[in-house]
């Protein structure tokens, strides 16, 4: 049984080194390398001068993260409450941007913010003034929003639904209200889907580099800008540029970790939070 199990696997474990092991063997090399191949520690140490652009990138991750939860959450609890039947539509309208390349619809957003875009040309129309959204750190944000949040709706979607109704009707027989029933039951039911999301959402939006480029402009450089000028920009330095990456990595994991105890902590005290 193991040999076939592992016979199964073969195909996946020689994808997985090809395209995740020597890539990262090869970020790993470059980052510690100098352009002759010479050992060095040069490159990582130089990545401490852009440390202003990776808390840049932390901090608008978090904030997007945090909208998307707190948009997310009620809109995943409400679809877990439709019946059957609406839920698919619900999850499909979810998940029908997601069909959409992504370059388009960032690109659809340059057209609604621009100065002179659909909806400062509405606000020219009814007599009020234009409003500056593009090329700032907000309209970042919205597009880390707008292109991530079904990451964050789905796993809590899928989460609440497999929530037992007899464990809130336990509750309210109890004498639980709603407010209560929401907070003490449902919310420490639903951790591992917040969880989920909150990692779905924080790793790609922390580690992007379209949504910044089309709309924050040259003031809101993020890693992933860094690291695509140090690749394919006039300032060409793949050392410089696994170094970055190599760093990006290790902050990542990092946020994992910490996410993954507090999912452990919660697995662990669910039966006395439920109490």
């Amino acid at each position: 049984m193991k040999a076939d199990s592992k016979l199964l696997s073969a195909p996946y474990t020689v994808w997985m080194t090809i395209f995740i092991v020597l890539p990262m063997l090869l970020v790993g090399y470059f980052a510690f390398t100098d352009k002759t191949g010479s050992f060095t520690l040069e490159n990582i140490l130089s990545v401490g001068q852009y440390s202003n652009v990776f808390l840049r990138s932390i901090w608008l991750g978090a904030v997007a993260t945090a909208v998307s939860l707190g948009l997310g959450y009620p809109f995943a609890y409400i679809i877990a409450k439709m019946n059957a039947k609406r839920q698919n539509v619900m999850v499909m309208l979810v998940m029908l941007p997601m069909w959409m390349n992504f370059l388009l619809r960032t690109y659809a957003w340059m057209t609604l913010l621009e100065d002179n875009g659909l909806i400062n040309s509405a606000l020219a129309a009814m007599g009020l003034p234009k409003v500056h959204m593009i090329n700032t750190a907000g309209a970042v944000v919205l597009g880390m929003v707008y292109n991530y949040i079904p990451y964050m709706i789905l796993p809590l979607y899928s989460v609440l639904t497999k929530i037992d109704a007899s464990v809130i009707e336990a509750a309210q027989d109890l004498g639980a209200n709603r407010r209560q029933v929401f907070l003490k039951v449902v919310v420490p039911l639903s951790m591992p889907g917040v969880i989920s999301g909150v990692t779905m959402v924080f790793v790609p939006a922390v580690s992007t580099f379209i949504i910044s480029k089309m709309l924050g402009g040259g003031g809101n450089l993020l890693i992933g800008d860094l690291i695509d000028m140090q690749f394919l920009g006039s300032a060409y330095n793949p050392n410089l540029g696994s170094a970055v990456s190599l760093v990006l990595m290790v902050i990542i994991l990092i946020c994992m970790g910490i996410m993954n105890q507090f999912d452990d902590g919660e697995a662990n005290e669910r039966g006395g939070m439920l109490l």
